[in-house]
């Protein structure tokens, strides 16, 4: 085959799988594939991928038969009627299973604006899978909006505060084997969680060899800090020790370790939570900081000084060599 002859090839596949219609089946079953239109007297060969079906099959008529399919058997099936050998059909198999129920997790990290909820599959289907999702409250449906950036996640807005009624979530995996739903409720306060504190940052105190300056920032992503304060929640331990040490904080964005061990090196977090309902965040970034080291400054001892002072004195009076 020359280049010319390669490229026009590939042209012809690319072609097919434009017109090809699509046939899912489900993992191991027997699956049949019908030649277009054709009669049952009708007598055809068959091509997967532009080649002889080396899987075990059987023909019948214008039928390819296929017995207990696996992903191996996923490709392009093309179908050609004798004597003439003109191509009467072409069927992309897709092997794949149907879903199962999927698990669901919300939160609210931007309390009282609103909360997002994510789903995932437990098992891969091998097909496109679908979700719809439904949340309900006080007996009615919320609007929810698509994440940007991931395919499985929604959000949704708070359409009140402090709301005794439960949130219930329901998302359905859907795929053309089958269907499966999962369902969640909920009450706002127990879903709210911050993302974790920002900006970080330990510093030594200038003449203080126990202490260590510790900063922060809210995270950006919490809406209103004046209206739905935060509490925070600092540990540091030096490398060489395994147990933390916990401060927990009312407001403040700094604290002052001062018990730190003398140049010892320490890593420190931080995390938070609203200071009346809901659960603490994951921890911030680590951070790591030793407390500070007095220089040392060296001192020629007394009687270096005395026995140089010696030898100068005599060099002077021309008694050394």
């Amino acid at each position: 085959m020359n280049p010319g002859d390669s490229v026009e090839f590939e042209r012809s596949e690319r072609e097919q799988f434009q017109v090809a219609r699509i046939q899912y089946e489900r993992m191991g079953s027997d699956v049949t594939m019908q030649c277009g239109s054709l009669d049952n007297d009708a007598s055809v060969s068959w091509k997967v991928n532009g080649t002889d079906v080396k899987a075990q099959h059987r023909l019948e008529g214008p039928r390819l038969m296929l017995t207990q399919v696996a992903l191996g058997h996923n490709g392009l099936y093309s179908c050609f009627q004798n004597p003439h050998g003109e191509r009467r059909d072409t069927i992309n198999l897709r092997i794949g299973v149907p879903p199962k129920e999927p698990t669901i997790t919300c939160r609210s990290n931007t309390y009282p604006k609103g909360f997002y909820c994510s789903w995932h599959q437990l098992y891969p289907t091998y097909i496109p899978t679908t979700f719809e999702v439904d949340v309900q409250h006080n007996q009615r449906s919320l609007e929810v909006q698509k994440d940007p950036v991931h395919k499985n996640r929604c959000h949704v807005r708070f359409p009140e505060v402090f709301s005794s009624f439960p949130y219930t979530v329901n998302v359905t995996a859907v795929n053309a084997l089958g269907k499966a739903f999962f369902t969640i409720s909920f009450e706002e306060s127990t879903i709210v969680k911050p993302d974790p504190p920002e900006r970080v940052m330990a510093t030594p105190i200038r003449y203080n060899a126990r202490r260590l300056e510790v900063s922060w920032h809210s995270p950006a992503t919490w809406p209103d800090i004046d209206n739905f304060p935060l509490k925070y929640f600092l540990r540091y331990r030096p490398l060489i020790r395994e147990q933390w040490q916990h401060v927990e904080l009312s407001d403040s964005t700094s604290h002052t370790i001062t018990d730190a061990y003398a140049g010892k090196e320490y890593i420190i977090q931080v995390a938070a939570k609203d200071t009346e309902i809901g659960t603490w965040s994951d921890w911030s970034v680590a951070v790591h900081a030793t407390p500070w080291i007095e220089e040392l400054v060296q001192i020629t001892s007394t009687t270096e000084v005395e026995f140089l002072t010696d030898i100068n004195v005599l060099f002077l009076k021309g008694e050394v060599e």
